[in-house]
């Protein structure tokens, strides 16, 4: 998208180009050109930019502040050209997630110089001022404006699974038999891009199967830890810890309480003697069934079996559910979101495993690339949310067409497999999730006419 607009002057011009790039879909970048003759900048003829201050200096330096919607960038221009960007929040299309291989390693969420960069800033703050009491989750207490949060999220993933079973029921999900990929349809796409086992033999071709819940809903286990601020798992107890799914795990220690699962609540701050060495406060003048967080505990939905489970009957029921079942998938999302501010969550950099605390476990089982070098140690790094609720993207089925074709996939967009499960239900296209699905790219009816597409 090339917009050029220029203003009257007398000689010179100037011009604002605007050019929007497809790998950085949330951000577009404007180049302004300025005259010599700065007296044709005195009254802009743009109407959303202007010029609020200005000082020349033999021409060489000009000082001026653009104002582009809200924002307002100042910036030192020494030359004619400057490039500024602009963020676009609502992004026309958007590129379609990329694919890791098992040989390169996930990039950090914040730069490691960043990151230390904000270390050293944090240190010269605090340096000469007293210590400040560790506030909570880090001194063994609860976030009780979190707690409410972490029923809700429990609750929304219980109803997100049992919704996903009774819509599975109308909605037919294919899983391939030897890969991880799905599609969402009667029939599987045509597409060459299995990776799975003996996938040179077929060509890449999938081989469709009946999909279930976790192919859609993808369960992440974590171990379970009884205290959080504890000692680190070793090698030797990684088959003596229970292994369960990492949001239960992430809701336990954000405050929900299992009969079946105990954890160690304080009702009293930690005493920090060094940076991992931790005694527990003296509670004796508490009573033993208080509990400060009584008034905060919900009641907890239970999963259906799947030989109860029911399909919905008519058009409208089953889109109700579909909306549902979006619903919860986004209060999931968001509330997991949440607790991740407050509630350290890690990943392996190699490998999927997750691990719900500020350090991860010492079990050396990661089998990815090169962990013979490691010794089959993880490499531990934050965990974004995408980590602990993986979207799983399919491809996705334009309206009034059954089938994709091999020739036409550079037109197709694609969606989590929940929102595209929902829109096939009958739900709205969200706007969220409408750049990634481009849904107004034109599909040429033949390969004729895609030939003819620039």
């Amino acid at each position: 998208m090339d917009c050029v607009q220029r203003a009257s002057g007398a000689a010179s011009l100037t011009s604002l180009r605007v050019e929007s790039r497809t790998s950085t879909p949330n951000f577009v970048s404007v180049r302004v050109s300025l005259a010599r003759e700065w007296d044709s900048l005195r009254k802009p003829s743009l109407p959303f930019l202007s010029l609020s201050a200005y000082s020349l200096h033999d021409f060489n330096q000009l000082k001026f502040s653009l104002k582009v919607g809200v924002s307002t960038w100042i910036h030192d221009c020494k030359c004619q050209s400057r490039k500024i960007g602009i963020r676009n929040d609502h992004p026309q299309n958007a590129d379609l997630p990329r694919f890791y291989s098992k040989k390169e390693k996930k990039p950090f969420p914040i730069p490691i110089v960043e990151l230390r960069r904000a270390a050293r800033e944090r240190i010269k703050k605090l340096k000469g001022k007293p210590k400040t009491p560790t506030p909570p989750p880090r001194n063994g207490m609860l976030v009780k404006s979190l707690v409410p949060v972490a029923y809700e999220v429990l609750n929304a993933r219980v109803k997100l699974i049992n919704n996903l079973k009774k819509l599975m029921k109308v909605v037919p999900v294919l899983a391939c038999k030897h890969c991880n990929e799905i599609h969402v349809g009667p029939t599987g796409h045509p597409f060459r891009s299995c990776r799975g086992l003996r996938a040179e033999t077929r060509r890449g071709l999938h081989e469709w199967t009946t999909a279930n819940v976790d192919d859609v809903f993808v369960p992440i286990e974590a171990y379970h830890l009884f205290d959080r601020l504890g000692r680190r798992i070793s090698h030797e107890e990684r088959f003596s810890i229970p292994r369960i799914p990492a949001i239960i795990e992430l809701c336990i220690q954000a405050g929900v309480d299992l009969p079946d699962l105990h954890t160690k609540r304080r009702r009293r701050p930690v005493i920090r003697r060094g940076k991992n060495d931790i005694i527990d406060a003296n509670e004796d003048d508490f009573p033993d069934d208080l509990d400060p967080y009584a008034k905060l505990r919900k009641s907890i939905l239970v999963e259906i079996p799947d030989s109860e489970i029911t399909s919905p009957v008519g058009s409208e029921e089953v889109a109700l559910l579909a909306m549902e079942t979006f619903e919860a998938w986004e209060l999931v999302r968001q509330g997991t979101e949440r607790l991740m501010r407050k509630y350290a969550v890690r990943v392996c950099g190699y490998c999927p495993e997750v691990h719900v605390g500020y350090s991860g476990h010492k079990a050396q089982n990661c089998g990815s690339h090169k962990h013979q070098q490691r010794n089959g140690q993880h490499g531990w790094q934050k965990a974004v949310l995408d980590d602990l609720v993986p979207p799983r993207y399919v491809w996705h089925v334009p309206e009034n067409m059954f089938e994709l074709q091999r020739e036409l996939r550079n037109f197709y967009g694609q969606a989590p497999a929940v929102v595209e499960l929902c829109v096939k239900g009958g739900m709205e296209v969200p706007e969220k999730y409408k750049p990634t699905m481009r849904l107004d790219i034109g599909i040429p009816t033949n390969l004729r006419e895609a030939e003819m597409v620039v």
